[in-house]
């Protein structure tokens, strides 16, 4: 394979892992790692350097129709944007201590939790509930567009929320995946935010996620241009294409598609770390 395939070949599981990013708010990162590192053998701190500014790009690229749309909570994305960005950091200075295998193990079982809890559809009484006082308070209720129209909702247990925003950001750092799949679990179970709105405020909330940790994979010269590059564009535009389907899905399929994607990839991420062929 000379240098011209592999660009085309990166680029193209991009579009796709952008696509899905955008489609179900993991950010592309939990698509890209894996397919970096299993089908392309690239070195797993440059698989997660590349997919940290991809994460960025996928973020730019859904983000801003999401929020024109309606459908992403600004004031929730910026609140809990403060315990991702801490712990962001925290997770990008311990990469160097973390062997390969141990980081894809991690990862493994971070994507087969996150499907599991993710599959677990909340009753719509949970839903009526009396509004929190502390939601309230931060004016973080708010509506969004259904298909059968504009649709009220609640938020409960905000610090629940804030204390897993935190260990999503430092995982986000660790495996540099955007830890989009955490920020969804978080909002859509511990929170109770609609699903739709937890996978588009994650996409919100991954671009900033990201920049927080990417900084550090950068000055120890994990981040190498001539994979960013092909995998940054691949990922805009797949993104831009998910945000065009997700307005028309239903909640079901997204969580089908969301639980699918996950599980088929962390068996495959922790296999590889148990066997240390990563």
């Amino acid at each position: 394979m000379n240098v011209a395939e592999f660009t085309f070949l990166v680029w193209a599981g991009s579009l796709a892992a952008g696509f899905l990013g955008a489609l179900t708010g993991l950010g592309g990162g939990v698509v890209l790692v894996p397919l970096l590192t299993i089908f392309f053998k690239v070195d797993l701190h440059y698989a997660i350097g590349a997919s940290l500014v991809s994460v960025i790009a996928t973020s730019s690229g859904s983000a801003a129709a999401y929020v024109k749309e309606g459908f992403s909570n600004i004031r929730i994305g910026m609140f809990l944007e403060i315990a991702t960005t801490f712990g962001a950091l925290l997770g990008a200075f311990l990469t160097a201590h973390v062997p390969a295998r141990g980081i894809a193990v991690i990862f493994g079982v971070v994507l087969l939790y996150s499907a599991y809890v993710a599959r677990n559809i909340r009753p719509r009484t949970a839903e009526e509930q009396p509004p929190d006082p502390l939601a309230t308070k931060l004016k973080m209720n708010s509506s969004f567009p259904d298909t059968s129209g504009l649709r009220q909702y609640n938020v409960y247990n905000v610090p629940g929320g804030f204390g897993i925003m935190f260990g999503a950001g430092a995982l986000s750092g660790l495996l540099g995946i955007g830890s989009g799949a955490l920020k969804v679990v978080a909002m859509d179970q511990a929170m109770r935010i609609p699903f739709k709105v937890s996978t588009t405020t994650s996409n919100f909330m991954i671009g900033v996620t990201a920049a927080a940790s990417a900084g550090v994979y950068l000055t120890r010269g994990y981040i190498d241009p001539a994979l960013a590059m092909p995998v940054m564009l691949g990922v805009l535009v797949g993104s831009l294409m998910g945000t065009r389907v997700l307005v028309k899905t239903k909640t079901k399929s997204l969580r089908l598609v969301f639980s699918v994607v996950i599980v088929l990839l962390g068996i495959e991420m922790l296999l590889k770390g148990i066997t240390g062929t990563i």
